[in-house]
Parts: C-alpha cells; sequence; structure tokens
C-alpha cells in the first residue's frame, strides 16, 4: 500500500513525477511499433516507483489497455485503479490463490506445468475458460517452459482444454545489446515454438524488443523503463523523455581546507581549499553507497543553475557531499534544492558510476521525499 510522503517543508527532498511524460513516452514507443501490433505497459514495482496508481490511470487516458505487473497484489491494486483493463501477473499463479484471480478478472502468465495445472482445474470445476498466458522460454533460462514441455503441454487438451490460452509470451535476455547473437536465437526458438498456433497472440519485445525491429513485435509489446524514461538499449542515444526528477535540499554549505579528508573512511582528499554542500538524500533514499568518489576514482554528480555538481567522499544513508566551489554563493545556499536526477543528471548516467542499471535507481527512489505530479520544469536553485 502508498505510504504518506511528507510536506514539502519537512522533506529532505522532493520527488517529481511527470505523467505526461510518461504518456508521450507511450505514445512514442507505439509509434515505433509495426501496424496491428499493440503497446501495452508493464507497471510492476509501483510503475517503477513513480506510482502504480496515477502512472496506470494516465496511461488508461492516453489508449493503453493491457498491463503487465508482477505480482498479484499488485494486480488486485491496479484493478482497484482500472476496473475494465487487462491486466497480466508476470510472476504467475501463485498456489491456491486462482479464485482471488478470477474474482478480480486478472490473468496469470502461468511458467510451469504445476501452475498450468492449478488454472487448469480451477476452470474445469468452475466451468468456465479463463484466460491465461503461457510462457515459454527461449533462453534466459529464469521462468517458462522450454518448448518441448511446451508443445506437450498445448497436446494436452487435458492440461490446456479447461481454460483459454490467451497470450504466448517470452523475454529476451540480451535485448539491451542489439547485437548480441542470443536475440536471434530467441527469436527464432519462440518463432518456431509458436508456429502451430497462429490464432494465439503472442508477445516478446520489452522496451528493448520495440527498438530491435518489426520481427520482435509481434502483437503486443510490453515496455517497461522505456515508459520511465529509462534507456533500453546500450549503445545510442536515449530517445525518451525524463519522467522524474529528484531535488534534494541544501543543508549546509562549509570550507573545507586542502588536504583534509570528506565523510566516512576519509576516502577522497581535498586537493584545494574546496566549498562543499551537505545535501538531504543518501543511501536510504535510493542514492547508492557505490556512487560515491574516493581519491582513486571519481563518483557521480548533481546540478545546480548549470553547474555540474561531483559527489565528494561517500554516500551516507541520509546525506551526500557535493562540490559547489566554482558555484556563486548566492546560488549554492542553505535551503536550495539541488537536482540529484532529472532532465540534467539521467539514470542511466548515474547507475555507470554505482555499477549498476537504471532500473535500479527508479525502482529504489523517494521513500521520504515529498511526491508531486506535474511537469518538470521546477526553476532551477528555487528555495
Amino acid at each position: 500500500l502508498p505510504v504518506p510522503h511528507p510536506s514539502e517543508a519537512l522533506a529532505g527532498g522532493r520527488l517529481t513525477v511527470d505523467l505526461d511524460a510518461i504518456a508521450a513516452n507511450w505514445r512514442t514507443l507505439s509509434e515505433n511499433l509495426r501496424d496491428g501490433t499493440e503497446c501495452g505497459a508493464t507497471v510492476k514495482a509501483n510503475a517503477y516507483g513513480t506510482g502504480l496508481a496515477e502512472t496506470a490511470e494516465r496511461l488508461s487516458q492516453e489508449g493503453c489497455r493491457t498491463f503487465f505487473v508482477a505480482l498479484p497484489e499488485e494486480a488486485l491494486h491496479l484493478r482497484e485503479t482500472l476496473p475494465d483493463a487487462t491486466i497480466y501477473v508476470l510472476d504467475g499463479l501463485f498456489p491456491g490463490t486462482a479464485e482471488t484471480y478470477a474474482a478480480a478478472n486478472l490473468r496469470p502468465v502461468l511458467n510451469s506445468v504445476p501452475e498450468i495445472e492449478e488454472w487448469s482445474a480451477y476452470c474445469r470445476t468452475a466451468n468456465t475458460a479463463l484466460p491465461a498466458a503461457i510462457h515459454i522460454d527461449t533462453g534466459m533460462n529464469r521462468l517458462g517452459l522450454l518448448p518441448e514441455m511446451f508443445a506437450q503441454v498445448m497436446a494436452d487438451n487435458y492440461l490446456t482444454g479447461p481454460f483459454t490460452p490467451c497470450l504466448l509470451v517470452s523475454h529476451l535476455a540480451c535485448g539491451a545489446t542489439p547485437d548480441h547473437p542470443l536475440n536471434r536465437i530467441q527469436l527464432d526458438t519462440f518463432r518456431a515454438a509458436t508456429a502451430d498456433f497462429p490464432d494465439i497472440p503472442k508477445s516478446l519485445a520489452n522496451s528493448a524488443g520495440v527498438f530491435l525491429g518489426p520481427d520482435y513485435h509481434f502483437d503486443i509489446a510490453r515496455p517497461g523503463i522505456s515508459l520511465f524514461g529509462g534507456k533500453a538499449l546500450d549503445p545510442g542515444a536515449n530517445p525518451m523523455s525524463p519522467v522524474v526528477c529528484v531535488e534534494a535540499r541544501i543543508l549546509m554549505v562549509r570550507d573545507v581546507a586542502e588536504s583534509k579528508t570528506i565523510g566516512y573512511g576519509g576516502v577522497e582528499t581535498a586537493t584545494r581549499t574546496m566549498r562543499l554542500a551537505i545535501v538531504a538524500a543518501g543511501y536510504a533514499d535510493g542514492f547508492m553507497r557505490r556512487a560515491g568518489s574516493s581519491d582513486k576514482r571519481p563518483g557521480g554528480f548533481g546540478w545546480l543553475d548549470g553547474h555540474r555538481l561531483p559527489i565528494v567522499g561517500r554516500i551516507s544513508m541520509d546525506m551526500m557531499a557535493l562540490d559547489v566551489t566554482d558555484v556563486p554563493e548566492t546560488v549554492a545556499r542553505h535551503g536550495v534544492f539541488v537536482e540529484l536526477l532529472g532532465p540534467n543528471v539521467a539514470a542511466s548516467d548515474l547507475a555507470i558510476y554505482a555499477e549498476t542499471i537504471d532500473y535500479e535507481y527508479l525502482t529504489g527512489l523517494g521513500r521520504r521525499f515529498h511526491r508531486r505530479y506535474g511537469p518538470l520544469d521546477t526553476p532551477e536553485g528555487r528555495s
């Protein structure tokens, strides 16, 4: 369930989500799909940190009709917001929950023979051919049926006859790397496995798959990270609009003499007299400790009034230090908000310093921030 967020005056930072930018990204993705391919939306993990109810409602207004979540609990919350949407549960059918799925009109993505057996048994008992997707593992080696087992299951009318297979799904393991040979292997495997079922819709493309070209699009795409401004493909520019801006309050501006160390562990030493802005955000707010800096390696950065502000020293639980030596004192001052992620600080850029991916940044943000919805047009430096 959503937790209340503090007022702006009482929060160390604020998180702005631009729902119109999410809708614009969905339109961009839709326009990149071949004719006849539906653009769904993957809104798991609280819509990648942007707010499940708010984001799903805006996407529905834009024309999205099919949504994918990970967990049944997420699906139930989503159903409260969108009573008529098609909702798939990617993590499958949890034991003993078929009646709950059916009552809420949720579609499990059946990932194993035991799940198929349980859904089939429930449908047989209820005398209702309820819809469900079936997941084929084409090379991820995570969830799903291997192609040989999928063929056996589909040939067994006792297993599949009582319900309606409404979608055949697989998932790309290396889609972010367009030239990776596994992409073509998975595509060919998926085509071969599903060739005998031309009337059942199919889905292979996640965000990366949308940009791999029409061969990967099939009947429905299910983008996630790209909706939220993330970078789907490793090479090239990111065509998506940013949708989130995180700003943290400057708690103090202080001078540090040359040769003094900064922060826990004394891992970074001032090479000149420095001015540091101590801001109210740390790893408890999703800003990963690995993105801190030391004498041996640079770290991430913030942004204020056209100035790039390098992180200095380790990121601690509740705060971090930013170098504002070259920023006018009238700009970097107590109470001013500094951008830590947003139009000038991409999550994919921060992820490089933290040795992770932008997914982890987006889904981990905002537990203590004041949350608001609107355009990302906050004037820089406004206190």
